[in-house]
């Protein structure tokens, strides 16, 4: 039988997670998919999530970025580059500017600034520079603000900034690294099915989860505005119908098993997969989107039976699965 429907994956599993990174898997996917979405949340997780930067530098005895300094190790333009690796985290939307003052000497790291209220230094051990005398006056202020991807100095100019500021290429991405793998797997009796793991770390200004899942509502977000508003109502329409109906099968079979509300939930998000089906008829569940038991009960049995590859013995299979759990299949009108 040729396929009519693409198979949804299974939720998102988190393999391993560890604040600013982590490590997620997604099984299940229709064969293509895993680079389909793959590149796609990359390219989002790079390129559309917002976070802070510094966008410009004072240093004092410095009038522009290739100047020297009396008593620093460093040039002005080292510095400039050392201070671009230090990431904030940033609460208000607006820019904000913080100090940095070294009266002896010392090696300068990101902990020495003068950090206020609704500023955090993620990276407090970022060397800055060093400063070699005793009687050196090394005082920084940097303005920091947030936006999303790579922004050029030259774009946010306004005029021609005042003699001692800057202006710095502003990034703006709070992610490190992020890249992902897909392999096969199998699904009943197909083994080309995808797995897709993703490899996220972010600057710490927001953990991995955070962004993964950011990235992914920015993506349902740009679809969504694609989409003719009447689908959306529609479907939305048609889920708090399934839903409604759902709570009134739930409260009957309730006093029947005896269960209460949260295992009956819990007894309802039961994965296909996970009951003893012959592959035939769990493929042609699958291809027809119906991966759990609460989507499985409501259904009738003419609903299944008009399924591609799903005939009266799987019926009977699946009735008989559905007792053991003491459900039934929705009653035809």
């Amino acid at each position: 039988m040729f396929h009519q429907n693409i198979v949804l994956p299974k939720k998102l599993n988190v393999v391993t997670e560890d604040g600013s990174k982590g490590v997620y898997e997604i099984e299940g996917l229709y064969p293509g998919y895993g680079h389909t979405l793959g590149n796609s949340l990359r390219r989002i997780i790079l390129s559309s999530l917002s976070g802070v930067s510094i966008t410009s530098v004072k240093i004092k005895g410095a009038d522009h970025e290739f100047a020297t300094l009396n008593g620093v190790k460093e040039d002005v333009l080292t510095i400039l580059l050392n201070l671009k690796k230090v990431r904030f985290s940033l609460v208000s939307e607006q820019e904000t500017t913080l100090h940095l003052s070294v009266k002896t000497n010392k090696k300068v790291t990101a902990a020495d600034f003068d950090t206020v209220g609704g500023i955090e230094v993620m990276n407090p051990e970022q060397y800055i520079a060093e400063v070699t005398s005793k009687t050196a006056d090394f005082e920084v202020e940097i303005t920091l603000a947030k936006g999303i991807g790579f922004v050029s100095k030259e774009d946010f100019a306004v005029g021609k900034p005042t003699v001692g500021t800057i202006l710095v290429d502003a990034i703006f991405s709070p992610i490190r690294k992020v890249n992902y793998e897909v392999e096969d797997m199998r699904v009943g009796d197909r083994t080309d099915y995808n797995l897709l793991k993703i490899n996220l770390e972010t600057d710490g200004s927001m953990s991995a989860k955070e962004a993964l899942e950011q990235s992914l509502t920015i993506m349902i977000e740009q679809f969504r505005a694609i989409l003719d508003l009447k689908v959306i109502e529609d479907t939305q329409e048609t889920v708090q119908k399934i839903e409604d109906e759902e709570i009134i099968r739930v409260e009957k079979v309730e006093e029947e098993d005896g269960l209460d509300e949260d295992e009956r939930v819990e007894l309802l998000k039961t994965r296909i997969d996970t009951l003893d089906f012959s592959a035939r008829t769990e493929n042609s569940l699958n291809e027809a989107s119906i991966r759990t038991l609460g989507g499985l009960v409501q259904k009738t049995s003419d609903d299944l039976l008009s399924l591609d590859g799903f005939g009266q013995k799987s019926l009977e299979e699946v009735e008989e699965a559905l007792g053991t759990f003491k459900l039934t299949l929705k009653e035809s009108k």
